[in-house]
């Protein structure tokens, strides 16, 4: 299949196929991609149960001593924006046909560390996880307090530092010369960004992923909050809280229901993600959301930040996404047209591109 654009006839080609012949050959194409898809969806995910085993020893036997490199952002970020467009249009497939896998070497870091959002743990990376090993890096996925199949009750979370635990005893567990790129998701943005205020030197490049990219003294419900209400309206009359402490007490989270995961989250996700996330997915800790951040420009941004808006976001909608980048910019942008707000479900490769891309940066 190549790289998925030459083989594909226009519909006013003359290419001397009949409407059957087209449909013969669509019919084939479509078993083809099913079979593929049904063997990387079962590689991966033996390789993300296999990642949530190591991850519970922090990875400490396994890391890679690599070298890294500062370097500015600002006429990149002008290489981005034009590499951006053009990606828009790119299809998505879950294989690459006969073309060989790309795999990188010199790079700053080979180690990116995938945070997940709310109500997700490091299982949600499964087909990210393969994707990006099989281009030579080694990616990690952890699970943040009271998420996946960390043990913790999220109605005990109070605060941000309590659920970004698990990513900040990974990062202090770093070798001194070892940098990592960070990769956040939804409202792991949140916790990536108390990542780089807190080791900003361990970090060479951030990477939102349709995610609450906040300012200093914001808090990332700020970011849903035009779509939802206001923080008071929506504790006070909010159908999804959750009173883990008893009515009596202040809401300590937040749960969907599965067609309000599905409608808000999986718009475009294949039905096999949808049904591992609607048995996997947990409550949301409320107080994490809460939070206000406390950034500087002397730590929070020394590292360059790069954004990935999905273009068919029912959750973070894409007018939001851009007010994020509009009101605090980062080095980069690229868009995936045709995804939900779970893009390493709905569009992998083109998410997998999107990394390797910065990687390289």
């Amino acid at each position: 299949m190549g790289n998925g654009l030459a083989c594909m006839p226009s519909k006013g080609s003359d290419s001397g196929v009949g409407s059957k012949g087209k449909r013969g050959w669509s019919s084939r194409s479509q078993r083809k991609m099913s079979a593929e898809e049904e063997l990387m969806h079962r590689r991966a995910l033996a390789v993300a149960i296999q990642q949530h085993q190591l991850s519970q020893r922090f990875e400490g036997s396994l890391s890679r001593r690599i070298d890294g490199g500062g370097g500015g952002g600002g006429s990149m970020s002008r290489r981005i924006g034009n590499t951006s467009s053009r990606r828009r249009d790119l299809p998505d497939s879950l294989t690459n046909g006969k073309q060989a896998p790309i795999f990188l070497e010199n790079l700053e870091t080979k180690k990116i560390i995938l945070v997940h959002g709310e109500g997700f743990g490091a299982w949600c990376w499964y087909k990210t996880m393969s994707l990006l090993e099989e281009a030579g890096l080694n990616p990690i996925a952890l699970d943040l307090t009271g998420s996946g199949i960390d043990h913790n009750d999220a109605n005990r979370i109070t605060t941000l530092e309590e659920y970004s635990k698990p990513l900040m005893n990974y990062l202090e567990s770093l070798a001194e010369d070892e940098k990592v790129i960070l990769v956040g998701h939804s409202c792991g943005g949140a916790s990536i960004s108390y990542a780089l205020e807190r080791y900003p030197k361990k970090i060479t490049k951030a990477v939102f992923v349709s995610a609450t990219m906040v300012k200093d003294g914001q808090r990332p419900f700020d970011v849903f909050s035009e779509e939802l209400a206001s923080a008071d309206v929506f504790l006070q009359e909010s159908q999804f809280l959750v009173y883990g402490n008893g009515k009596d007490k202040p809401p300590t989270g937040l749960a969907f229901d599965k067609q309000q995961i599905k409608g808000l989250y999986f718009n475009q996700s294949p039905s096999k993600d949808i049904a591992l996330a609607a048995v996997s997915m947990r409550p949301i800790p409320l107080a994490p959301i809460m939070e206000k951040l406390s950034l500087t420009a002397e730590n929070y941004g020394a590292v360059r930040r790069f954004f990935v808006q999905a273009l068919d976001d029912r959750m973070l909608s894409p007018d939001v996404q851009e007010k994020l980048v509009r009101n605090n910019p980062p080095n980069g942008v690229f868009k995936i047209k045709g995804s939900d707000h779970c893009p390493f479900f709905s569009k992998p490769q083109s998410l997998n591109k999107i990394l390797l891309e910065i990687a390289q940066i």
